[in-house]
Formats: C-alpha cells, sequence, structure tokens
C-alpha cells in the first residue's frame, strides 16, 4: 500500500462528494487503531457488527483507541494482533433532507357517484429526518440490506404510496368523495397520510417531518370518461329519460349525417325514430300503477291528488265521491267504465247509446225517447206493437225495423 493509502487508513471522515447523502457507509471494514475519526456536526458515526449497534460515537475527532472508547474492545481483530478494529462504519446524517419527490399510481378506487372504477395517483414532495440512526442500522439496514441514499428513498416512497393506498381508498368508500371534486380535500389527504406514514416509519428511527406540493388526481383517460358520464346523466335529467336521450342523440347523428350529404337513413335508424317517437308520446301519459281521476266534465285522466281537471278547470273530489254520472255501465255484464269510453274494460261490449228508429219517420233517437222528436209518432207504442222495431245499434248507426208479415213497410221520413 502507498503513502497516500497510509495516511487515508490513519484519517477516517464522510468524503465531500457523499456528504449530501443520508447514510454513508465506510468501504473498508479493517479499521487501523489509532485512527483519527472525525464526524461532522450534522451525523454520527455507527459501529456495527455481528447483527447490531456495537457503538456511536457524535460529532468531533476522536482517536480510535480501546483504552479511551470502551466499545471497541469488542471490535479488536486478534488476528492482527491487536492493531485492527473489524467492523462496518456509517456515517449517519441527522439533519432534515428536504424536497424529496415521490409518488405514482396509488389504486383503482370505485366513485361513488358512477359506481366506475378509475386509477388515482398522487405526487408531491416530502422532508425526511433521521432521529434514532441506531434504529435506522439495526432495522432498515441489516433487515431490509439498504445500504445507500437512494435505496432508504426508494423505501421510503413506497411507504408513503402504502399508506395513500390503504387509507385514501377506505376514506373514498367511507366518506363518499367524489373523484372528479377529489383535490378538494387536499389538504385532510395530506394531513391524514402524514400521520399514519408516521406510523409506519418510527420503528426504522425516521421522521416524515412535512409534506409538500401534495396533488392527488384521476388519470386523463378516467377524468374524460367521468365527466361524460355525468354529462349524460345531466342530459337524462333534462330529457326525463336515458332512453330519449339515447335516441335524440341518435337522430342528432342521422341529422349531421343528411345535412353532409349522407345516403338514405338504414333501418336501425329508423327503428330508433319510431322508438322515439313511442317514448315521446308516452311521455305525457300517466305512468302505469299511478292511480287517475277522470275529470266528469270532460273525461280527461289526471293524478289522484289533482284537486282540478288540467283540461277544463273543473273540481274533481275525491273518487269515491263522484258522481254516478261520471261513470259509464255496461248493458252486457253492469261493468262501472268511466265516462267517455267506448267499450267495457271488463266484457269489451260497445259502450255507445243505444237507439231506435222511428216508424213512420226514420228518425233517429235514444232508446227511452216516447215521442219522435221529428214527427211526434209514439214511439212506445211502436215499441210495444212490433217487438223488432227498435235495433240497438253502435257508434250511432241504427237499422230500420223489419216488416211484420202482411205489413207495410214504413215510409221512408223527409230527406
Amino acid at each position: 500500500m502507498g503513502l497516500f493509502g497510509e495516511v487515508r487508513r490513519e484519517f477516517i471522515a464522510r468524503p465531500d462528494q457523499f456528504k449530501s447523502q443520508i447514510l454513508y457507509k465506510w468501504p473498508d471494514q479493517n479499521i487501523r487503531k489509532l485512527t483519527q475519526l472525525t464526524v461532522q456536526q450534522d451525523e454520527m458515526a455507527v459501529f456495527f457488527r455481528d447483527g447490531r449497534v456495537q457503538g456511536t460515537i457524535n460529532p468531533g475527532r476522536v482517536t480510535l483507541d480501546s483504552s479511551e472508547i470502551p466499545f471497541l474492545g469488542m471490535l479488536v481483530d486478534f488476528a492482527t494482533g491487536g492493531n485492527m478494529f473489524k467492523t462496518e462504519l456509517y456515517f449517519i446524517s441527522t439533519r432534515e433532507f428536504p424536497n424529496l419527490p415521490f409518488g405514482g399510481v396509488v389504486d383503482d378506487v370505485v366513485d361513488p357517484e358512477t359506481t366506475l372504477a378509475v386509477g388515482l395517483r398522487v405526487f408531491g414532495e416530502y422532508s425526511l429526518k433521521v432521529l434514532e440512526p441506531q434504529s435506522l442500522i439495526v432495522n432498515l439496514v441489516g433487515t431490509q440490506n439498504v445500504s445507500n441514499n437512494d435505496q432508504i428513498t426508494d423505501w421510503m416512497r413506497e411507504q408513503l404510496l402504502k399508506v395513500l393506498r390503504t387509507d385514501v381508498t377506505s376514506q373514498i368508500v367511507q366518506t363518499n368523495w367524489p373523484i372528479l371534486g377529489i383535490a378538494s380535500h387536499t389538504e385532510e389527504i395530506e394531513r391524514v397520510t402524514l400521520e399514519k406514514v408516521q406510523q409506519h416509519v418510527a420503528s426504522y428511527g425516521i421522521q416524515i417531518v412535512r409534506l409538500g406540493n401534495f396533488t392527488i388526481s384521476i388519470k386523463e383517460e378516467d377524468e374524460a370518461t367521468l365527466k361524460g358520464y355525468r354529462r349524460d346523466a345531466q342530459y337524462t335529467r333534462m330529457a326525463g329519460g336515458f332512453q330519449q336521450y339515447a335516441q335524440g342523440q341518435a337522430m342528432l347523428g342521422v341529422g349531421e349525417g343528411a345535412a353532409k350529404g349522407g345516403g338514405a337513413v338504414g333501418p336501425a335508424m329508423m327503428g330508433v325514430g319510431f322508438g322515439m317517437g313511442n317514448t315521446m308520446g308516452a311521455g305525457g301519459q300517466q305512468q302505469p300503477g299511478q292511480l287517475q281521476v277522470r275529470c266528469p266534465k270532460c273525461g280527461t285522466a289526471n293524478p289522484e291528488t289533482a284537486k282540478f281537471c288540467s283540461n277544463c278547470a273543473t273540481q274533481l273530489g275525491a273518487p269515491s265521491q263522484q258522481s254516478p254520472a261520471a261513470g259509464v255501465t255496461c248493458p252486457n255484464c253492469g261493468e262501472s267504465n268511466m265516462a267517455g269510453a267506448k267499450f267495457c274494460s271488463s266484457c269489451g261490449a260497445s259502450l255507445a247509446p243505444q237507439m231506435t228508429t222511428c216508424a213512420k219517420c226514420g228518425t233517429q233517437s235514444p232508446i227511452s225517447t216516447k215521442f219522435c222528436p221529428n214527427c211526434g209518432t209514439s214511439l212506445v207504442q211502436a215499441a210495444s206493437a212490433q217487438p223488432g222495431a227498435a235495433q240497438r245499434t253502435t257508434e250511432g248507426e241504427a237499422q230500420p225495423p223489419e216488416p211484420q208479415p202482411g205489413q207495410q213497410p214504413p215510409a221512408p221520413g223527409p230527406a
């Protein structure tokens, strides 16, 4: 070994190019007795051997002599005649290291509003400080095989992301935070993350002093999907139904195609149009399952809770208090039907008024009429004398009575 090598072994200190690192390991495990060791004000020297910390030296300059530093007696290499110490020597910085970056994908979480799975990302900076160098060496360096600055910071980034994966996801689920507005909870997430990560790293002698430039966001493609979903949901509420919105979008597409000189509309698009028409037509009707009250005056269907008719403003009472005149009784089965009905809802029979025809002039009148309003002929006598004279018809149409044997047919009425 040359002169400079001998001098190097006589004086040990952290090299200048490594003073910005959290941890620096002296490359030689054989240290000459009476070597001068220099420890800077913002660091501590740790002697490690056989899986445990043998001792530490505080800032200052000392001579490595077992007579002055008792723990060095356990490090003496007797194979060298007691002239060497066999140990691992670490320089651990105790100052704060700011502006250390971290970030990455947290996890896929379910948005409470849309139930869609989206990817969360977190970026920021943190400040780190070693409070207990002995714990750092034993629990991190000795067990995790971490021996340089990059490995320590990489490990710390993983601890931060680990906390974010578990605790931020739990917060979203428990408090129903909407993903698109999660940036408004950045301060709360930062505070919770700082508390939780400290619990994870305290046993390693490390303290996370603070977080900075903390940003939480979602993947760009997921953000576009969520915004589109919200827009569609808003249009759905405005249109009254998602089917109407979807059909409207399809028809807009057809219109744009036609405006650009597109070809004939295909059968599928025609089907969409017809479906939209049916849907729009049904939009103004009462939904099935809702009770209705028919107006006794105009027959318009109104909601059960309506007090006045939406068509003619006639006052509506409770269904049980409505006048019997509001309904029509089926002549076939006796079932009561709503006013204005043309066919019985029970048996399908026609509910058109029953008519009778005057035998003299042929004028049609309701069957309850006693005298013809045109010529004054008694309709009761005609009905009793000619049982088949009055024939029931539907939809206001009547047939003339069949003449009895030996009887002349009735003269036609005036034109």
